[in-house]
């Protein structure tokens, strides 16, 4: 069933209701991510509504997430630490590796946790409000929640060092040039971007979206030999369901269009 907490809503949208939108409800902070949003948002991503082929993550106000809540930040023992770092790790692991497609959509701060959460999805759309930070080098802090891994499979070890030593600061357009977002769009149409796609990837057979969100990012970390093996029984698996026989003699039968769709 769709759901609203006061830190996080989940309703479907788009014309089949097959898009569940995830949205940060935490505007007066900047989004800012409690212990209780990422509880939340583990839960959320576990535990989607059986409709949706796809999500929309985004945030409500100006900004997409400013980060972790500093609020909340206490001293913890080393092993209290590692606990809390690993909650974070399971609520975005739930995302990256769930069972749909997820686009965020971002606008104003994508700053420190913002930017893990944002790097935990398979595709982001940026606005031109968009700006990239990881302001953790000057707290005395290291990112906790999946950052040094994913933060440099979209950017680069070097230019992360760089963000966290120096607090540099990127824009939009800066950081769809590097990677940080796919997409670029207008003030304010991030959403309505991030809804078109995940429309789109809502057609497409499950167990194809399955395989790019499981297997495609293991493959490519795999000695070639080995990727090349995987690659192999992924494909030969998709291609034996049911949807995608389906589809193959619709095309064959000329039922199935053949146009190319723009980005």
């Amino acid at each position: 069933m769709p759901a609203t907490s006061s830190e996080l809503s989940v309703t479907l949208a788009g014309k089949r209701k097959q898009v569940a939108v995830v949205r940060l409800m935490r505007a007066a902070k900047r989004n800012a991510v409690s212990d209780g949003l990422v509880a939340a948002l583990r839960d959320a991503f576990q535990n989607l509504p059986a409709p949706a082929r796809a999500v929309v993550l985004d945030g409500d106000g100006e900004h997409f997430s400013a980060g972790l809540d500093l609020s909340e930040l206490k001293e913890r023992d080393a092993g209290e630490g590692v606990m809390h770092s690993r909650s974070w790790h399971a609520a975005l692991n739930a995302i990256q590796f769930g069972t749909v497609p997820v686009v965020a959509a971002l606008h104003g701060a994508v700053i420190g946790g913002g930017l893990e959460l944002a790097a935990s999805a398979h595709i982001r759309v940026a606005d031109t409000t968009s700006f990239y930070a990881l302001p953790e080098g000057s707290r005395g802090i290291f990112v906790g929640g999946g950052g040094s891994v994913r933060i440099p499979r979209l950017i680069g070890v070097a230019r992360m060092t760089d963000m966290m030593m120096t607090g540099r600061v990127y824009n939009a357009e800066e950081g769809e040039r590097l990677g940080f977002a796919q997409y670029l769009v207008p003030e304010g149409q991030a959403f309505a971007k991030a809804m078109e796609l995940a429309e789109r990837i809502a057609t497409n057979a499950p167990l194809t979206n399955y395989a790019l969100m499981h297997a495609l990012p293991r493959i490519a970390e795999q000695p070639a030999d080995h990727g090349l093996m995987t690659e192999a029984l992924m494909a030969a698996i998709a291609q034996s369901a049911p949807e995608a026989k389906a589809r193959v003699r619709d095309f064959l039968a000329g039922k199935a269009g053949t146009k190319v769709k723009k980005a």
